[in-house]
């Protein structure tokens, strides 16, 4: 829907505390994503929450596509579900359509490149005098938020059992592959469970399982057609009944 906004908001927090009311919460939580992602600062805030109270006893399951933040919030889970048809994607921040370190790589290019050949002075004016003040330095600041934001979940959480010597060289290369956009090339790139498993993240597949299978698909399935057919865009609701619903109001 045009001008509809799919993306994790603070918002989503409400119905994220709407659902976590009145369960049972010594059981841990399973955390279903289907999302694009969204906006870094609210999804570091939902992880806090959810962490908060569940204890780090949440198991992230994929149905198909959970992207960006909703990488993040899935590595931030003790383990990630996935099936052959799911997708993580890669966690490089981006600045409104921009991706922030490909921003800095280009003005590392343009200063090397009008340094050793002054000739090319005009044509990377034309570039340069796009961005805006204080473009690079945000840049700067974001990348280092989500690599720290990565780094941090997966040593605290997902590889919280595991020693430092152990954790180290995982989270190494989990950081190679989805934090950096020279590695991804493109910030929708879909990462598979194959790829997923051979950076050394916590996947368990979800065929291994054919009765949670069936739940996970049906409950997907059921939830598509449901936005296919009604007004909703976000879901979020609970084993219990409870649901918080936002639809797009035509204007």
């Amino acid at each position: 829907m045009p001008g509809v906004d799919f993306a994790i908001s603070d918002a989503d927090k409400t119905g994220l505390m709407s659902c976590s009311h009145g369960v049972d919460r010594s059981k841990g939580l399973d955390l279903v994503l289907h999302t694009p992602g969204g906006d870094v600062a609210a999804t570091e805030s939902i992880i806090d929450y959810l962490h908060s109270l569940y204890d780090g006893n949440i198991r992230a399951i994929v149905p198909q596509l959970a992207m960006s933040g909703g990488t993040l919030m899935a590595v931030s889970c003790r383990d990630i579900v996935m099936g052959r048809q799911s997708s993580l994607g890669p966690v490089d921040p981006q600045i409104g359509h921009w991706a922030a370190q490909g921003v800095i790589e280009e003005f590392k290019r343009a200063v090397d490149e009008t340094t050793k050949n002054p000739a090319s002075i005009p044509m990377w004016n034309q570039v340069i005098q796009k961005y805006w003040p204080t473009l690079i330095t945000n840049c700067e600041h974001a990348i280092n938020w989500s690599d720290d934001l990565l780094r941090t979940y997966l040593a605290n959480c997902m590889f919280a059992d595991l020693s430092e010597a152990e954790r180290n060289p995982k989270i190494e290369a989990i950081s190679d592959l989805l934090g950096k956009q020279a590695t991804s090339k493109n910030h929708a790139r879909h990462i598979n469970p194959t790829k997923a498993k051979a950076a050394g993240l916590r996947i368990v597949d979800l065929e291994g399982d054919q009765k949670l299978q069936d739940y996970v698909l049906t409950l997907h399935h059921a939830l598509t057609i449901t936005m296919s057919e009604t007004r909703s865009v976000k879901i979020i609701e609970n084993d219990q009944g409870s649901s918080y619903v936002t639809a797009a109001v035509e204007v």
